[in-house]
């Protein structure tokens, strides 16, 4: 029986294994190092708020496993030998595959600061940091300050988790705005607001420069190389993004980039070896999407894509239109399509805010054709599906303007800003007519 062997236990070798199960009896077995069962990693934040234990992050009960005939396996592979098909585990065991799919996520980015590997010093990307972050910072006695370094979304939901138990929370952020990178001028600036309304001091345009120890080889302070300042504090989150955690295939014969090189299909240079999830960069990219995607819908669709490729249907991965959420503190954030921080040279954006200063949207089209080419929303909840089909149509800007409406889902509390935001679009076609 040809048995598959899939290191990973996150949402893209969950829903590998479990879609080959629904289409095959071929002998399954997943492969972890952190936990022995797959869990919502985008749920830890709410353990540690309280709003759930961390059993209830496990999308399948302990039983589902058994039943489904794929087996868990707890180990850490420190090689993969592609010529005699096996993996061999730190502790000198081995496994044979007949097809293996590196499924294997990302790991925090660290720039070599002193002191970054500390106690009190941590992530908040696996249960482990969720155990620390407990230990370290089980309450405002415990832990009278926190630093987190690294302006993402990771970064805001930890600053979240920390104030929710009333800890003071500085955030260093390297951008002068926050993740301007990736949000309109007009937004940025609402969520450096946003953030500083929730009694967070955030430092824009500042790095950290050394984490301090106290005499037991704990955190106790940083330094900040712009202003020379040292910030008192029993926590440091490390928050600088992630990169894909490929370094135990270094000699391996396996193509790395930044990540495990794949085709179109999710197939590495070697045959029956594949990559899917956080640590897969394709050769080109898709669009304008990146070549490598650390998001969890992504993820979960490379895992269905290449459950199809094993059982004999060949497919493309095709992600289709680009969309993403998010939360910075209680604003919700949608994405659907593309609107570029820094405008491209053919796109035109249509902004606007609502005066209590957590409501926006950012419209973006061509300026030629006037084509709608996405939108970001922050407080106000629209519908994937609505965006995914004017996009696949086509639809131009002017069109999706006054239908927005029909996007919203709670069109009531839409009549409120519909005129307003009407309104100020037809304004700014005045102007730039």
């Amino acid at each position: 029986m040809e048995h598959i062997v899939i290191i990973g236990n996150g949402i893209s070798g969950v829903s590998a294994a479990r879609h080959i199960r629904k289409m095959s009896d071929k002998k399954i077995t997943i492969i972890s190092a952190e936990t022995e069962y797959f869990f919502s990693r985008t749920a830890l934040m709410y353990v540690y708020m309280g709003h759930m234990k961390f059993e209830h992050t496990q999308p399948y009960e302990n039983w589902f496993w058994d039943k489904n005939r794929i087996e868990l396996k707890k180990g850490f592979v420190s090689t993969v030998d592609h010529q005699k098909s096996q993996l061999i585990f730190d502790n000198g065991e081995t496994l044979q595959y007949d097809k293996l799919i590196i499924a294997v996520g990302s790991k925090p980015n660290k720039f070599g600061w002193p002191g970054q590997d500390l106690d009190g010093v941590m992530g908040m990307y696996h249960k482990q940091d969720l155990e620390n972050l407990e230990k370290y910072a089980p309450n405002n006695q415990v832990c009278k300050r926190a630093v987190i370094v690294g302006g993402g979304l990771i970064g805001i939901e930890l600053a979240e988790m920390l104030r929710s138990r009333n800890i003071p929370v500085t955030f260093l952020v390297r951008e002068n705005s926050f993740w301007n990178g990736v949000l309109p001028a007009g937004e940025s600036a609402m969520i450096n607001r946003h953030i500083k309304n929730h009694h967070i001091d955030l430092r824009l345009g500042m790095n950290l420069k050394e984490i301090i120890a106290d005499e037991n080889g704990k955190v106790k302070a940083v330094v900040i190389p712009e202003t020379g300042e040292v910030i008192e504090c029993d926590v440091v989150g490390l928050t600088p993004g992630v990169s894909p955690n490929v370094a135990f295939l270094k000699d391996s014969g396996i193509e790395i980039g930044r990540g495990v090189k794949v085709n179109r299909y999710l197939e590495t240079n070697i045959p029956n070896i594949y990559a899917i999830g956080d640590c897969a960069e394709q050769h080109e990219a898709i669009g304008n999407r990146r070549p490598i995607e650390a998001v969890w819908y992504t993820g979960r669709m490379m895992g269905e894509t290449v459950a199809q490729t094993i059982c004999g249907n060949k497919i493309e991965y095709k992600p289709g239109h680009w969309f993403n959420s998010a939360k910075f503190l209680d604003i919700e954030y949608q994405t659907y399509g593309w609107v570029f921080g820094q405008p491209k040279e053919y796109e035109q954006q249509f902004h606007w805010i609502h005066e209590d200063d957590t409501k926006c949207i950012t419209v973006s089209y061509h300026k030629e054709t006037r084509e709608f080419l996405g939108i970001n929303t922050f407080g106000i909840r629209m519908r994937h599906e609505v965006f995914d089909k004017w996009l696949t149509d086509k639809k131009d800007v002017d069109y999706v303007m006054k239908h927005l409406a029909e996007a919203n889902f709670d069109p009531e509390f839409f009549k409120h800003f519909e005129k307003d935001i009407l309104n100020a679009f037809e304004k700014q076609q005045l102007i730039n007519a």
